[in-house]
């Protein structure tokens, strides 16, 4: 029996997680990013979960996302209640999760063809 795994060339997809970086099928982001199934944001300057503001929300409502994953680093850390409501506000669910949990929640909900965004909380944010 031929066992291959087979990613669609239809969406954008994280192929990985690592510490420092999260790698979208060949690249390796190294800095906070938004990705939907068609686009990414690069440079999203969100460096802590603890410091999101309803104002570093508004890059994902560019994306028109159904739901929203948001991937705060390698532990699971919740956001102020402020920026959770922006969300809530317009009608958007949010999921928070470690980085690893929210590239696996991305590709599958991706892969379905759901209207999924995801946000990856990276450390190399802090240097830009």
């Amino acid at each position: 029996m031929d066992l291959s795994l087979d990613r669609p060339d239809a969406f954008l997809f994280v192929r990985r997680t690592a510490p420092g970086y999260v790698t979208v099928v060949d690249r390796n982001i190294e800095a906070s990013f938004l990705l939907a199934p068609d686009r990414m944001i690069e440079q999203w300057p969100a460096v802590d979960a603890a410091a999101l503001t309803p104002d570093l929300a508004a890059p994902f409502f560019d994306l028109q996302p159904e739901l929203v994953l948001l991937g705060t680093g390698e532990r699971q850390r919740f956001p102020p209640a402020d920026f959770l409501a922006a969300f809530l506000r317009r009608g958007v669910g949010i999921e928070v999760m470690d980085n690893a949990a929210a590239a696996r929640t991305y590709d599958l909900l991706a892969g379905e063809g759901r209207r999924v965004v995801v946000g990856f909380i990276l450390p190399g944010a802090r240097a830009g």
